[in-house]
């Protein structure tokens, strides 16, 4: 079928969102010092994209006559209702006009975002591969800025805008300034941890699935580069929850791809050796490099308040909220949105952070809308994009439960988008029915 020129458009704008959120956060932070005035249109570009991008597809179902691909898909019924119930709770507690537009793009983008990949590529199956290519340079930026940032001034992004009131352009693991913990493009070091478990997810299922032709001498250089880069990332970010999610991907996907053909003795010695590790790491939590990196705290001053204190603190208000408010706090209650109102609130996790904002029926909606994602790539985990996801996902749903992971726009657009190409398949529409 001939590609009309909408949906080019509409192709080409999922590209330059995919593309462009990898480095969203320097080039808006530089702009915003260019045009301070034009500093919030600056960072909302992507959620205008999105918008715009979502009209673009309601036309062209309208004129393909295709409602059955979105109407008759339980993924999109469940998201739908998400979003009613935002806008409803939006009315309802009118929180101010900028606080509930800004807490609306947090909560919706991404899994908007999916909805339009899935569209997208069940319509145009023919460009699934360009969106693909377009996360793997995306991740090359990403991964390959960061280990620079071992030799780079600590400093660097501070020459186009980063500062206290923007971003900061390093930060350290709690004020011991012998370990910096860099961002690369993104907005911290923790976002970068978890983006880095979308790519070490993915490229353990593509090399356990063969689908990178290692005998090419080529090939071989550039995915060793790519592999060893992307765990300095990891590593150099300081997360301790990325970095135990990044385990937990690759090693769901070894599991997955190998469980058969592993012995009992193996299986054994396995659990062995991780019972010794961990028993080493409690017997030497006194010794300055597990103390600082893995248990993030500074025996030698820093600060007064370390951020194993913070989470507690959060993760007990989180839960006296959930469940004094069955109901929420409103859209853009709490988050970055609520630092535009009287009362800013910060929750260091991802579910609690959506019970604040849309009670317990949100957070079931929402539940259902992950766990539904994950249990269709696990179904089609004889794909390797559909097991890469699958397996970052888990990690990535660990990770929630210590902060809030999709509230970061480059990991929950990215993880998003590649859920719904994934789920897409490889053949369009007119080529079988939609998976319900």
């Amino acid at each position: 079928m001939k590609v009309s020129f909408l949906e080019k458009s509409f192709i080409a704008i999922l590209i330059v969102i995919f593309a462009g959120i990898v480095i969203h956060a320097p080039l808006s932070v530089w702009l915003g010092t260019l045009f301070p005035d034009q500093s919030l249109l600056i960072k909302s570009w992507k959620e205008i994209l999105i918008v715009i991008a979502a009209l673009l597809a309601i036309t062209i179902i309208s004129r393909r006559r295709v409602w059955r691909l979105v109407v008759g898909d339980q993924v999109c019924q469940l998201i739908a209702a998400y979003i009613v119930l935002h806008l409803v709770l939006a009315v309802v507690f009118r929180r101010g006009l900028l606080v509930t537009m800004a807490g609306l793009a947090i909560d919706l983008r991404y899994v908007v975002f999916f909805g339009l990949m899935y569209v997208a590529v069940k319509l145009l199956p023919q460009y699934r591969r360009r969106l693909l290519w377009t996360g793997v340079i995306g991740a090359c930026v990403v991964v390959g800025f960061a280990t620079l940032q071992l030799l780079l001034p600590v400093d660097i992004l501070s020459h186009i805008g980063y500062n206290k009131s923007t971003i900061m352009p390093y930060l350290t693991v709690d004020k011991n300034p012998d370990f910096i913990r860099v961002n690369s493009t993104l907005r911290g070091p923790n976002p970068l941890g978890a983006y880095v478990v979308i790519v070490l997810g993915l490229i353990t299922a593509a090399l356990t699935y063969k689908k990178l032709d290692l005998r090419k001498r080529k090939v071989l250089i550039l995915t060793s580069i790519f592999i060893l880069c992307s765990v300095i990332a990891l590593w150099i970010s300081y997360s301790r929850s990325a970095l135990v999610a990044g385990l937990v991907a690759i090693s769901i996907v070894l599991l997955t791809t190998t469980a058969k053909y592993i012995s009992r003795k193996t299986w054994i010695v396995g659990c062995l050796l991780v019972g010794v590790a961990v028993g080493g790491l409690v017997i030497g939590r006194d010794n300055s490099f597990i103390s600082n990196v893995l248990l993030h705290e500074n025996q030698n001053g820093g600060s007064s308040i370390t951020s194993n204190d913070q989470h507690v603190a959060s993760l007990a208000y989180g839960l006296d909220r959930l469940i004094h408010e069955p109901f929420g706090s409103g859209i853009g209650s709490t988050g970055s949105a609520s630092l535009r109102s009287d009362s800013p609130l910060i929750i260091e996790d991802q579910y609690l952070f959506i019970a604040h904002e849309v009670g317990w029926l949100g957070l079931g909606l929402f539940i259902s809308i992950f766990t539904l994602i994950l249990y269709r790539l696990w179904k089609d985990r004889k794909d390797w994009l559909s097991l890469g996801v699958f397996a970052a996902g888990i990690g990535l749903g660990l990770i929630g439960l210590l902060q809030p992971v999709w509230v970061d726009d480059t990991v929950s657009i990215v993880w998003w988008g590649l859920a719904g190409i994934a789920l897409a398949g490889k053949k369009g529409i007119y080529d079988r029915k939609p998976t319900k």
